[in-house]
This record gives structure tokens, C-alpha cells and sequence, in this order.
């Protein structure tokens, strides 16, 4: 889930309080070029007020414009696709070749109240329609949800998904921290140095845990919606935290410096008898290879590099679901 479907949840329910109806759509798929991924949500006031986004905004007319002619045509939920040929898409200025599915319904409240409970207390969920009658439930979320459409169903993955680890509280992890919250990371800062922590900037919202990255990680478990980046300027913290993070499922491990101090490090961990695959993983220098000297441009680059193997993990997450779902055919067809 990205931080401005949280926004759809937190509005749907302030412009409905304020007694005005409201609608919600969600992409249920998309096929070729799409401005948003399947999941997306935008909200659509009666009085013309919209939030969130399904795409680069003229599907968000068009669905106004339906709505105001036919709202009690979406009172059950509808399914609607947009970029049907090429005048429709040139119509909608969608991407070429592009086209998306839409489930289109008075905003769901209650729905929205239970993922907004999961999501406060630190929890992802998943948001399940049963598309034909239009029914739905919230549920705890599991290990390797996405969002996906599939057997006339559709399972709509929110809340944190995503945690970025920050060892050290030094100035690149000051600009990274704040990068990574409009991402919908949840950012946790780890670093025994108290003098670090303690200068943390109050207004950079993270989670701050003042010991030693070995234990830290330990007991946070990364998982595959986990990034861990060594910032700390201090070989032996960030090569104990690389220790305990490149084993792990995280699907992100980097640390920050030179070639030279990369090689060195790769060096050093193999003295830990660490698997040389699990060595392997180590991105470093940290962050894609713009040129970057400041650390503001730095945090930008491993930015960068988190979006990038944050979306490949997303596609190896959905395919391995779809997989899962294809094999479950498979076996009642054979039984």
C-alpha cells in the first residue's frame, strides 16, 4: 500500500462524517503501460472533491461524470475497464497499449475503519471482495500477500509492507529517513552510540533503538519486505549488522562507502565464515550509481536503488502467488 491510499481511508471516512457520499475505485488489474499499480484507490465526493488516484486523472473525470449521471448504478459495486482501443486511451491519455480494471463502490466504511485499526497498531491486512455479489472482509495479513485479482476475487494488500532498517544515526540516514517515510517505509533507526540517537531531529518520524545492530535485527526478524542499509561510519557496527541482515529474507542489504571499503568488507565478513552467497548480496556502495557526492544526493541514490529492488520483489512476490494459485487448480482438476 503507498501513503496516499491511506490518505483515501482517512478522507473517506472525514468527508462522510461531514455527511456527504463518497465512492471509492480500486484497480483490480492493469494490462501493458499503467500510471498506478493494481491496489490503488482513489475517492470520489459528491461535490467534486477527489483523493488518490487510479490514474494520471482523466479516468478520475470520467468516473465523476458516470457518477453524477448513474451513482445509484454503483450502489451494488460495479466493474469497470478503461483503454478499450486506441480512441479510448487517446481519450484518457493512457500510456500506450495501456488499459486497467476498476471495481468502482460507495466507499466502504467499516472496511476502511478495520484496515485503519490493523494499520495503527503497526499491522498489515488484506481487503478481500468477492467480486459477483460484491462482499468483502478485512483480514490479518500473511507472509507473501499481494494485491492481485484472481477467480473472481480480489485481494487488496494494506498497510506497512515494508520496513527500512538504518543502522546508525548519521547525516545520510537524516536525509533518507524522511525519503523513505513518502514511500511507505516505515523507518527504524539503530544505533548504540547515544549521542547520536539522542540528536536525532524530533520532526523525522522513526522508530529509534538505542543498542547494538547484532541484537537489534535479531529480535526485529527482517523479512521480505525488510531493507537494511549500514550508515554508521563505524566498521564494526555496520559489519555486525551485516552479519545478522545478509542471511536474513530482507530483500535489500547495502552498505555505504568506496569500492576499496566494499571489498575490504567483503573481505572481513568472509573471516565470519558468512556463505559466500549471503555475501554476495551486499549492494555496495550503497544506492544506484548516479554520481553522488553530498549526502543528500546520496540518500537519494539509495532511494533509488530501494524503489528498484523493492518493485522486483513486489513482481517475484505476485508471480510466486499466482503460481501458488495455478498449482491449486492443477491439483483439483487432477483429484
Amino acid at each position: 500500500m503507498e501513503a496516499v491510499d491511506l490518505e483515501v481511508m482517512r478522507a473517506a471516512l472525514a468527508w462522510t462524517a461531514q455527511g456527504k457520499r463518497c465512492w471509492s475505485a480500486t484497480v483490480l488489474s492493469t494490462y501493458g503501460s499503467a500510471p498506478r499499480p493494481v491496489g490503488a484507490m482513489a475517492l470520489l465526493c459528491e461535490d467534486g472533491r477527489v483523493a488518490g488516484s487510479v490514474s494520471g486523472g482523466c479516468v478520475e473525470d470520467d468516473l465523476m461524470a458516470l457518477l453524477q449521471a448513474d451513482a445509484a448504478g454503483l450502489e451494488a459495486g460495479q466493474r469497470l475497464v478503461y483503454g478499450r482501443g486506441d480512441a479510448e486511451r487517446a481519450r484518457l491519455r493512457l500510456p500506450c497499449g495501456g488499459s486497467l480494471e476498476l471495481w468502482a463502490e460507495p466507499a466502504p466504511l467499516a472496511d476502511f475503519q478495520q484496515a485503519l485499526r490493523f494499520i495503527d497498531a503497526g499491522q498489515g491486512c488484506v481487503r478481500e471482495i468477492d467480486l459477483p455479489d460484491g462482499g468483502s472482509r478485512v483480514r490479518a495479513a500473511q507472509a507473501g500477500d499481494v494485491s492481485m485479482l484472481a477467480e473472481g476475487r480480489f485481494a487488496q494488500r494494506l498497510g506497512p509492507r515494508r520496513r527500512l532498517v538504518l543502522i546508525g544515526a548519521a547525516e545520510v540516514s537524516r536525509y533518507l529517513a524522511p525519503i523513505a517515510r513518502t514511500l511507505d517505509f516505515e523507518v527504524i533507526v539503530i544505533d548504540p552510540r547515544r549521542e547520536y540517537l539522542d540528536s536525532w531531529p524530533a520532526e523525522l518520524p522513526a522508530r529509534r533503538l538505542a543498542q547494538m545492530p547484532d541484537d537489534a535485527l535479531l529480535a526485529l526478524q527482517p523479512d521480505a519486505g525488510t531493507a537494511v542499509v549500514a550508515l554508521s561510519h563505524d566498521p564494526k557496527l555496520d559489519d555486525m549488522a551485516l552479519l545478522e541482515a545478509l542471511p536474513s529474507a530482507a530483500f535489500y542489504v547495502a552498505a555505504m562507502g568506496s569500492a576499496r571499503s566494499t571489498a575490504a568488507r567483503r573481505e572481513r565478513l568472509a573471516l565470519f565464515e558468512l556463505a559466500p552467497e549471503a555475501i554476495a548480496r551486499l549492494r555496495g556502495p550503497a544506492g544506484l550509481d548516479l554520481g553522488s557526492r553530498t549526502p543528500p544526493e546520496i540518500a537519494v541514490a539509495i532511494a533509488a536503488e530501494l524503489i528498484q529492488c523493492s518493485r522486483a520483489e513486489e513482481t517475484r512476490q505476485r508471480r510466486q502467488a499466482a503460481a501458488a494459485l495455478d498449482a491449486a487448480d492443477t491439483c483439483r482438476v487432477d483429484g
